[in-house]
């Protein structure tokens, strides 16, 4: 997103967070619920334009939310449509992204009420280099022929009871409605809003041997030093990776011997 779109989306977190500051709003049905206008609003591409019409006042757009919701979806979601409408978006995918990624980010507050944020983040990471070591999965997941509701049944065998609901429920949601996204990049952005919602920066960190707990938090400790934020590491081990650590974050990439690197990259922050 760039320019106007950026702005109403960063309108709409904030909004998003006030209504679920109070523990009476019921985060997870909020999510359904624009889970459900996030799907309407990419099948029907004349209700998104009008939505997101620059040409009408933002009062007007509001008034068609409240004549199509009223009585299909509760009054936060109402107000949370309501606002997003008035705001300018550069184009109507924007909008319907954003509606899709409140949806994800409402079912990761469940998840940060009960303690578990660490928990749904460390599965999506690993079902993600699940799902990118066996193309089997990927190509049952990816199926264009198969309907979501026999996709949903195969991800519950694999998930139901092994994960947290939320993570369940994230991950259903990609795959039965990817909207054009790979199986693959679409988890990687869950991972990042899960990050996102604690702050935090995500790296992803493959060593050749297993990090010992002192290892892990000394590099936790330098990345966040460098960052200026707390890194969540994301650990993985490949043989492959000789004489250090590879360190990701983002499109950054850090190779080689992690002390020599780490100090190259502080003195460079501190110049």
């Amino acid at each position: 997103m760039n320019g106007a779109s950026r702005e109403a989306l960063s309108a709409a977190r904030e909004q998003l967070d006030a209504l679920t500051d109070s523990t009476s709003v019921d985060a997870a049905g909020l999510a359904e619920e624009l889970a459900a206008v996030t799907a309407l609003l990419h099948g029907e591409g004349t209700l998104r334009r009008a939505l997101s019409d620059p040409a009408k006042s933002g009062e007007a757009k509001a008034a068609l939310v409240r004549q199509l919701f009223t009585g299909q979806v509760g009054g936060a979601t109402l107000d949370l449509l309501s606002g997003m409408v008035r705001s300018r978006w550069s184009q109507p995918r924007d909008l319907v992204d954003a509606i899709e990624e409140l949806a994800n980010t409402a079912d990761l507050i469940v998840a940060q009420r009960r303690g578990a944020l660490d928990d749904v983040e460390d599965e999506l990471f690993r079902f993600g280099r699940i799902l990118s070591g066996s193309s089997e999965l990927r190509s049952a997941l990816a199926n264009q022929v198969a309907n979501g509701e026999a996709k949903a049944g195969l991800l519950h065998s694999l998930l139901g009871g092994r994960a947290n609901p939320v993570t369940e429920r994230l991950v259903t949601r990609l795959v039965t409605a990817p909207r054009g996204r790979s199986l693959e990049s679409g988890i990687e952005s869950l991972s990042k809003l899960a990050a996102a919602r604690r702050s935090r920066v995500v790296a992803e960190v493959t060593s050749a041997t297993p990090l010992s707990d002192q290892q892990k938090q000394r590099l936790a400790d330098a990345l966040a030093r460098i960052y200026g934020r707390q890194v969540h590491l994301n650990l993985d081990v490949d043989p492959a990776v000789l004489g250090g650590v590879r360190v990701r974050i983002g499109d950054e990439v850090i190779n080689g011997a992690i002390a020599d690197r780490l100090e190259e990259a502080s003195r460079r922050m501190a110049g």
